[in-house]
């Protein structure tokens, strides 16, 4: 598969939130670029799943899970990491979480 751009099919759309849900094609560089995010030595958004401020990346009000920042890796890590990212992300909208961890 070739994805190409359709000339004047562009709009936009106000969001307080975005989710990139991409599967198996690994960050695209031009995506991590435009948000000025720091990348891994494999090319991956960079994030820390640890302690302290976990799956945020260099880009305040950024966050990265999955294979966005791990690479291609089975769903499982994927969903792991995605419910993990989302308590991280109430936490940081609300000042406390109570999502499993």
């Amino acid at each position: 598969m070739h994805m190409t751009e359709v000339p004047g099919s562009e709009f936009e759309i106000p969001a307080d939130l975005v989710l990139f849900a991409m599967g198996f094609v690994s960050p695209v560089a031009t995506v991590l670029e435009a948000f000025g995010v720091d990348k891994d030595a494999r090319g991956n958004a960079k994030a820390t799943t640890d302690g302290e401020g976990c799956y945020r990346t260099s880009v305040d009000k950024v966050f990265a899970a999955g294979d966005m920042r791990r690479g291609q890796s089975l769903v499982v890590w994927a969903i792991r990491e995605g419910r993990q990212c989302a308590r991280e992300v109430d936490a940081f909208l609300m000042g406390h979480s109570e999502l499993p961890r």
